[in-house]
């Protein structure tokens, strides 16, 4: 019985016509899978099937993901992570095989560029922090994304002091946080990465036909808990809120970093928007 997999035209474009006839017939495909997603058990012989590629500098896996989850699509991920996910699936790592079939190609993603000016603060670069937690917002359970940098945040060739974080972000679309209880506005264009169950970056729009860019990037992927994974494959959508450095502080705890928002949004120093999900 040949798999109900969905094949987007840019994963067929990376991995050929051949390969992809092949998924196709059921030759290479998986008849049951781990959803890279959700993590739960998947059959792509009873069910829709995604097929996800992830692509390194030199090397990409092909993963299978419930349609129902996320759709089929290419995900560029650091090279030394699709090498671990190669040796664990060739049983040579500590960890247990993963659900996707390794391929070594050619494929060479280009550098995120980011298209905001960056970040400057004097002495030293101002670093986006992030925080990823669940906010009830109309008697409902939401994902959200906390960011605020470790210092100001100027524009480039600015001279002087002076903080231009949340007028830079409102100009990119963001809106003012006048009320917690209300969610946020979609802002179009934007997506949060997740990739392999774990937070890579928040895309902002592509800018002359260039693939979309990473605004934030994590250093290392960030694992984020089972709660919010299932918070986001429910919802479809992350509600990121922002604001200035000092305005919300490292809160070790759901109910007081709603309490620091709370704070910053009554001073008028928050912006959000919300967000679909791209990737996994």
């Amino acid at each position: 019985m040949a798999p109900l997999l969905d094949v987007s035209d840019e994963v067929r474009a990376e991995i050929g016509e051949e390969e992809t006839r092949r998924l196709l017939a059921g030759e290479n495909a998986p008849g049951t899978y781990d959803c890279t997603s959700c993590r739960t058990p998947g059959d792509s012989t009873q069910e829709r099937t995604s097929t996800v590629l992830f692509v390194g500098d030199e090397t990409a896996v092909l993963a299978f993901a419930h349609a129902a989850c996320i759709p089929s699509q290419v995900v560029p991920v650091a090279e030394e992570q699709l090498q671990g996910a190669v040796r664990s699936i060739a049983g040579e790592g500590t960890a247990p095989p993963a659900p996707a079939v390794p391929f070594h190609s050619p494929v060479r993603p280009a550098p995120v560029p980011a298209q905001m000016p960056a970040p400057e603060a004097a002495p030293r670069q101002a670093v986006l922090g992030i925080t990823c937690g669940l906010i009830i917002v109309e008697e409902a359970l939401h994902p959200a994304l906390v960011i605020e940098p470790t210092g100001p945040v100027a524009r480039a060739g600015a001279i002087g002091g002076g903080d231009d974080f949340l007028p830079l972000l409102i100009e990119q679309g963001f809106m003012p946080q006048l009320d917690l209880a209300a969610p946020p506005s979609p802002l179009t264009g934007w997506s949060v990465l997740l990739a392999m169950g774990k937070l890579h970056a928040v895309l902002q729009p592509p800018m002359g036909g260039a693939p979309a860019a990473a605004w934030w990037q994590a250093h290392q992927p960030l694992q984020v808990s089972d709660g919010w994974r299932a918070a986001v494959n429910r919802t479809n959508a992350v509600f990121v809120y922002a604001g200035p450095a000092g305005a919300i502080g490292r809160q070790p705890r759901e109910d007081l970093l709603r309490e620091a928002l709370d704070r910053a949004c009554a001073r008028g120093q928050l912006v959000s928007a919300a967000m679909p999900l791209s990737g996994t």
